[in-house]
């Protein structure tokens, strides 16, 4: 099973409602499906040049390793030629910082990842999470 278009759309539109609610900065969403590929994304007006890539990248790196990126923050602190390796094998693609957090479905299958940037990380976290919940969705952050 895969995150539907719609779905997708929908983890966008409460990441960005979860943004506004709290008044953190503009951010970037990357929605991903299980495969890896780019199912949606958005950048608000006045995110910076690179912040779609690290959305993606954050969401990557989750779905690649299939932990959400907070754990591979941690295991970067602990293991940081790990990290290194792997992000070498990602051509660099790799953020791991918290905001790429997994989505599973009701049955803790694994369907996509989110990728939020544009805040503190902990901030782009619980937007994520928000729209992934909203959806209807099980987030898993790795913690």
């Amino acid at each position: 099973m895969d995150l539907t278009l719609a779905q997708s759309k929908q983890i966008i539109e409460s990441t960005l409602a979860a943004q506004a609610k709290n008044g953190f900065k503009p951010m970037a969403v990357v929605v991903l499906g299980v495969a890896g590929t780019i199912k949606a994304s958005e950048s608000q007006d006045g995110t910076s040049l690179l912040r779609p890539k690290v959305a993606h990248g954050k969401a990557f790196g989750a779905i690649s390793i299939g932990i959400g990126s907070r754990a591979l923050f941690e295991r970067a602190k602990n293991e940081p030629f790990f990290i290194q390796a792997v992000n070498s094998l990602c051509d660099g693609a790799l953020v791991p910082v918290p905001g790429g957090v997994l989505v599973r479905n009701s049955d803790g299958e694994l369907i996509g990842a989110v990728g939020v940037t544009g805040d503190t990380s902990d901030n782009d976290e619980l937007c994520a999470v928000a729209g992934i919940e909203a959806a209807g969705l099980v987030a898993d952050t790795g913690a």
